[in-house]
């Protein structure tokens, strides 16, 4: 029975690695000719209420105000915020910067835990962590920077809107640790897809998408990539995901923070066609490295997983 075992567990962290990670590549094919907003929306609210029919084979579908209260405000900061964030900031940027960007994820989880008393204070290596992670993204930032007064914002612009999605992903994630959940995990992702693929749509009624949207336009390639982010990027990946949780030490499923950028950056360069630059490498390398030894250094200090626990516990497929 191990070597089973042991295939299913291999099978589930490739799917993660793989599915998660190619997620950004499919969210850039999508809004060729879809909406942002719309399509993110319709994403996670198709994603939601398929997980609601596997939440109904595990048991009841009851759930309290509470709970869906909690689903509302997470999937207010980590869907609308975070992964509205990531679509949007897609057309401005490359899918591999964008990845490397919500890479952060981990360091911005570590200061607010700390900052709002929720985790000790970071230890030395923590905070070489923590520095070595900012110069991966002041790296990134620098040229958008020093050309932000001319054509050349774009990149600022989407950068910007990573950084502060990346924060209220963070943000949520630490609420979430402390809010009421429902019981069945299962029922909890499908009330966040629900909620956060609703509240996407809204914000892409209040904006006017609509006006510029003919589904008559929609190519092949943006369906084929919407179909791919919702039954695959959603479901088996938030599946498998939820199955690695049940049966690996949380901070070996937290190792995806890293690996994901890494698939993103390849497959951008392969089916893209996106540069991969001396300076992206350089970051990829500080930001990349940086999550991983504050990823260890939890692992290795029980008492100081509970903040990357929460990035993982309430992740949402990108």
């Amino acid at each position: 029975m191990a070597v089973p075992r042991q295939i299913q567990i291999v099978s589930a962290f490739a799917a993660l690695y793989l599915i998660w990670g190619s997620t950004y590549l499919g969210i850039l094919f999508a809004i060729q000719s879809i909406p942002p907003f719309l399509m993110a929306g319709a994403r996670f609210f198709f994603a939601g209420l398929i997980m609601f029919v596997i939440a109904r084979t595990q048991g009841s579908l009851r759930s309290t105000w509470a709970e869906w209260r909690t689903s509302l405000i997470v999937g207010a900061c980590l869907l609308l915020g975070g992964n509205g964030g990531v679509t949007i900031s897609e057309k401005f940027i490359e899918t591999g910067l964008a990845s490397l960007i919500v890479a952060t994820v981990p360091i911005y989880i570590i200061l607010l835990g700390w900052l709002f008393g929720m985790t000790p204070r970071p230890g030395g290596i923590v905070w070489l962590g923590l520095a070595g992670g900012f110069l991966g993204v002041g790296i990134l930032l620098g040229p958008a920077l020093r050309f932000s007064g001319g054509g050349n914002s774009h990149p600022l612009i989407g950068m910007s809107i990573l950084l502060v999605g990346s924060f209220l992903w963070s943000a949520g994630s630490l609420y979430s640790r402390t809010a009421k959940h429902a019981a069945s995990p299962f029922l909890g992702a499908a009330q966040q897809m629900f909620c956060g693929g609703l509240l996407l749509m809204l914000t892409g009624l209040f904006l006017g998408e609509p006006k510029h949207f003919h589904p008559s336009a929609i190519t092949g390639l943006s369906l084929g990539a919407f179909v791919y982010l919702v039954l695959i990027g959603a479901i088996v990946g938030y599946t498998a995901y939820f199955w690695l949780l049940r049966n690996c030490d949380p901070a070996k499923v937290a190792t995806y923070a890293y690996i994901n950028p890494i698939v993103a950056v390849l497959l951008g360069a392969l089916f893209a066609h996106e540069v991969v630059t001396l300076r992206t490498v350089l970051a990829a390398a500080l930001i990349i490295g940086s999550v991983a030894l504050i990823i260890t250094v939890q692992q290795l200090k029980p008492k100081a997983l509970p903040p990357i626990t929460a990035a993982i516990e309430t992740e949402c497929a990108r």
